[in-house]
C-alpha cells in the first residue's frame, strides 16, 4: 500500500485523538471549576432524619381510666380533654379535706376562747389575792391586842401565799395559751393554713382527674386501655406536633470544619423526592458523637484497634410555611446540602435565650377558685 493512501487515515487518527485529548481536559478543567465554584462551597450527607418533640402525656394522680377519647393519628388541640379517671376517689378525698378544714377552724376558734377565759381566771385570781392580802392586814392590829389569835393570823398568811401561788399557776397558764395564739388571727393560724393546703391540694387532685393534652399535635404510641389503674408518672401516648420539626443531619467529623451556625441548608425529604425543596438553616451542632453518648461508649485504649470515621449530629431548622404545605414525620429521610461559603459564623452553639423556648399553659389550674372555696369554708365555721 502506497504512504499516498495511509497519510489520510493517519491524519483523521491524530485528529480524532487530539479531539478526544481535548474533551478530557476541558472536562477536566470544567470539573476543576466546578469543584472550586461550587462543590468547595457546600457539604452533603444522606445520613439525615426528621426530628421533633415527642410530648409524652401522664397523669398526675392515681386513678382507674373510665374513658378515652382520642386515638392513634388524630389531631387533638391543646387543652383538649383526651382521657377521664374515675372521679369517687378524688371527690371523697375532697369531702374528707373540707371536713378536716373546718374541724381544724373550730379547733383553734375554741383556743382563742380559751385563752379569753385564762385571762379571766386571771384577773379572778388576782382580786382572790387582794381579798387575801386585806384580809390579813385586818388581822395584823388585831392580833397586837390580842384580840384575834395567833392561829388566826397564820391561816391569813397561809391564804394570802395560796392566793399567790394560784394567781401565778393561772397567769403561766394564760402565758402558755396565748403562745399558740399570738400575732395571727384565727383564719391565718399554721394550723388552718396547713388544713387550707391540704384542701387545695385534694382540689387539684379532683381537677386532674381530666388529662388534657398539653400541646397541639398528633395522637401516636397510645398505650393506655379504659380500665387501666394508672400510677403518676406512667406514660399513657404522644402527642407530636408536626408544625414544630426540625432535622438532625450526620456529617463525618472530616465534614465539619467549614459548617458555622446560620448557614443556609436545602432539604430533600425523600417522602417527596427531588420535586419538593425544603430551606433551612444550622441552628447548632451536637456536643459529642453518637457513640460518645451511647450507653457502652466504645473504649478505643483498649485490645485491638480499627478507626472509624465518626458523625456528629448537625441540627438544622425548617420553615414552618414549607411544613404547613408539605407536611413531614417525625423519624423520616432526608437529603442535607449545606452552603458553607459563608464561614462567619460561630463553630459552636448560641447562647440560651432566658425565655421559654417550648411552654404549655393549659396544665396551670384556677387556683383562685380554690382559694376562694377554702375562705369560705372558714368564714363559714367561723361565724357566730
Amino acid at each position: 500500500m502506497s504512504n499516498e493512501t495511509i497519510a489520510p487515515h493517519e491524519k483523521k487518527r491524530r485528529a480524532f485523538l487530539l479531539a478526544i485529548t481535548a474533551l478530557f481536559i476541558l472536562g477536566g478543567l470544567a470539573y476543576a471549576a466546578w469543584y472550586v465554584l461550587v462543590l468547595s462551597k457546600r457539604v452533603e450527607t444522606d445520613n439525615a432524619y426528621v426530628g421533633g418533640n415527642l410530648v409524652n402525656v401522664s397523669s398526675q394522680v392515681t386513678g382507674s381510666v373510665v374513658e378515652i377519647r382520642v386515638d392513634e393519628t388524630q389531631l387533638v388541640q391543646a387543652g383538649t380533654e383526651i382521657i377521664k379517671l374515675d372521679p369517687s376517689d378524688a371527690q371523697v378525698a375532697l369531702a374528707q379535706a373540707e371536713a378536716r378544714l373546718g374541724t381544724v377552724v373550730r379547733q383553734e376558734r375554741e383556743r382563742y376562747t380559751t385563752v379569753q377565759q385564762l385571762e379571766a381566771a386571771v384577773e379572778q385570781r388576782r382580786v382572790a389575792l387582794k381579798t387575801a392580802q386585806e384580809d390579813l392586814a385586818r388581822r395584823l392590829p388585831l392580833a397586837a391586842s390580842q384580840i384575834v389569835s395567833g392561829e388566826d393570823v397564820a391561816h391569813a398568811r397561809r391564804n394570802v401565799e395560796e392566793a399567790r401561788a394560784a394567781l401565778d399557776v393561772a397567769q403561766k397558764q394564760a402565758a402558755a395559751a396565748r403562745v399558740t395564739v399570738a400575732g395571727v388571727a384565727p383564719q391565718q393560724h399554721p394550723n388552718v393554713l396547713a388544713a387550707k393546703a391540704d384542701y387545695l391540694s385534694a382540689w387539684l387532685a379532683a381537677r386532674r382527674n381530666a388529662i388534657v393534652a398539653p400541646v397541639t399535635g398528633y395522637v401516636s404510641k397510645r398505650s393506655v386501655q379504659v380500665g387501666s389503674r394508672i400510677a403518676p408518672g406512667t406514660p399513657l401516648l404522644t402527642i407530636v406536633p408536626l408544625n414544630d420539626l426540625w432535622v438532625d443531619a450526620n456529617f463525618k467529623e472530616s465534614e465539619l470544619r467549614d459548617i458555622r451556625v446560620g448557614q443556609p441548608a436545602t432539604i430533600e425529604a425523600d417522602m417527596y423526592g427531588s420535586d419538593i425543596k425544603f430551606h433551612g438553616k444550622v441552628v447548632g451542632l451536637s456536643a459529642g458523637t453518637g457513640s460518645a453518648f451511647s450507653l457502652l461508649p466504645a473504649q478505643n485504649a483498649t485490645g485491638n484497634w480499627i478507626k472509624v470515621v465518626q458523625r456528629l449530629p448537625v441540627r438544622i431548622s425548617l420553615d414552618p410555611k414549607e411544613l404547613a404545605a408539605h407536611p413531614l414525620r417525625v423519624g423520616l429521610s432526608a437529603t442535607v446540602d449545606i452552603d458553607i461559603s459563608n464561614k462567619q459564623g460561630s463553630a459552636l452553639g448560641t447562647v440560651a435565650q432566658p425565655t421559654a423556648r417550648y411552654e404549655t399553659s393549659v396544665l396551670t389550674q384556677p387556683l383562685q377558685e380554690a382559694q376562694a372555696a377554702t375562705d369560705a369554708i372558714v368564714a363559714r365555721n367561723l361565724a357566730k
